[in-house]
């Protein structure tokens, strides 16, 4: 099922996800030419079109272009400069794609160097503390969970943190205090820096036919079935799917998230960014 919607909302158990279907994909393009599709597929959804388009013809073995890193990096500035700063209170700014980072134009590597890298004046860094300021210790913090291999549904770390999961810097602050809110935010800029740098997974296409490619906010995975130059069948699964899955990142993360508090629940989303409309339900005080 593709995910059109979803909303939080307060319970006894704490905070639910109701997820809503999408539109039928296979009923859309099931029995069209397969380059039709090809052109059709990444008009459908308004993220992630270079991702989505180099997916879909990756999946048909029509030529794409391999490279997202380009869109990947325009998606990261804007989350960075505007809609996480809104999130965490802080005055949006023009995106600095050279800057982002610093002089040494790259993250710190150990704890002790991100203590003195949050106390510097940069714009990234401002963000960082009010990420960390805006969530009490163990609240906000997801469950370990391992990025996706192949197209399967279910619960995964399919977000740019997951991608950089191996990172020194994302190492140390996971043994130190989990797979918290600042972990996901840095783990957000070593995804910015190793698009910067050309460094993310190329496309590649499994042996079931499945594409699998780097967007924005995960691995993307696609497969078309055709037969005599059509779309006969239809399975895509996107990071938001895993990750608004049962027992996935962002439901783990609203765990501790205490029910009078959907000011976090708004942030957690924010810092999740799934690319469906999110909304927060009213919470009902007695």
């Amino acid at each position: 099922m593709t995910l059109g919607a979803a909303q939080i909302r307060p319970g006894p158990g704490g905070w639910q996800i109701d997820r809503q279907p999408g539109a039928d994909l296979a009923a859309l393009l099931t029995g069209r030419p397969a380059d039709e599709v090809a052109s059709l597929l990444p008009r459908l959804f308004n993220l992630c079109r270079m991702a989505q388009s180099a997916a879909a013809c990756l999946a048909l073995g029509l030529p794409y272009d391999p490279d997202t890193s380009a869109e990947v990096v325009r998606d990261h500035l804007a989350r960075i400069f505007v809609t996480l700063r809104r999130a965490s209170d802080l005055p949006p700014l023009r995106p600095d794609p050279k800057g982002v980072l610093g002089p040494m134009a790259r993250l710190p590597r150990t704890l002790t160097e991100l203590t003195a890298w949050m106390a510097s004046p940069l714009p990234v860094a401002e963000l960082a503390c009010a990420v960390e300021q805006g969530f009490q210790c163990g609240i906000g913090v997801a469950r370990a969970l391992p990025m996706p291999q192949a197209a399967t549904a279910g619960a995964f770390e399919n977000a740019p943190a997951g991608r950089q999961a191996a990172h020194p810097l994302l190492r140390a602050v996971e043994a130190d205090q989990g797979r918290s809110p600042l972990w996901r935010y840095l783990g957000l800029l070593a995804d910015l820096e190793a698009a910067q740098n050309g460094v993310l997974a190329r496309p590649r296409r499994l042996a079931d036919g499945t594409a699998m490619v780097q967007a924005a906010r995960g691995v993307y995975a696609l497969r078309l079935g055709q037969a005599g130059g059509r779309v006969t069948s239809v399975l895509r699964l996107t990071p938001t799917d895993h990750q608004l899955a049962a027992g996935g990142a962002l439901c783990s993360a609203l765990a501790l998230v205490p029910g009078n508090r959907p000011d976090l629940v708004t942030r957690l989303i924010a810092l999740h960014d799934p690319c469906i409309p999110v909304t927060v339900a009213q919470v009902q005080h007695a």
